[in-house]
């Protein structure tokens, strides 16, 4: 649900859910087959997940940073990771990334340029739940576009400031 200043979209987790369940089904109507998915973590990694499950294909891990001040609301320097973490094998063939949302681009875009200049990838798209109409990058695949640009308050987010002992006071009924 949008707020009505349009500068905040909440997300439930079911609303979530369903939001990927989207991208998969967009991804599988488009027609175009992939042998890996690679998602970025960490906002990619819910979604690369079920889209991993859905698709039957191994998934790959490359983490990446930008958000790390404000509880994750400040974004900083971007940071990929120099490995890509996977059960076997290397990442090669037709790789579908899967991140969260493009918000700036500057990530996907950066990411993508990186893999694309891996000799063993043959194909790249991208897929994500939101593209911000301020992004610079347009994923391939994209449930909805966010003209408005609003910060995206998804379910998973309540445990950016929590740490070990609030969780186990809420568990304890405190």
């Amino acid at each position: 649900m949008l707020t009505d200043d349009g500068k905040h979209l909440y997300v439930s987790w079911d609303a979530y859910h369903r939001l990927i369940e989207k991208l998969a089904v967009q991804v599988w109507e488009s027609g175009w087959s992939f042998d890996q998915i690679l998602c970025l973590a960490r906002g990619g990694m819910r979604p690369g997940d079920v889209l991993s499950r859905v698709f039957d294909k191994p998934l790959a891990i490359m983490s990446t940073s930008s958000y790390r001040a404000g509880a994750g609301t400040i974004q900083g320097r971007l940071d990929i990771a120099r490995y890509i973490t996977m059960p076997q094998g290397e990442l090669a063939g037709r790789v579908l990334l899967v991140d969260d949302l493009a918000d700036s681009g500057v990530t996907l875009r950066a990411v993508v340029e990186r893999l694309r200049a891996m000799p063993t990838i043959t194909e790249l798209r991208s897929a994500v739940i939101w593209t911000k109409g301020v992004s610079s990058y347009e994923p391939d695949y994209y449930v909805e576009k966010l003209p408005t640009s609003p910060w995206i308050h998804q379910p998973f987010e309540e445990y950016d400031g929590m740490r070990p002992e609030l969780v186990a006071r809420r568990l304890a009924g405190g």
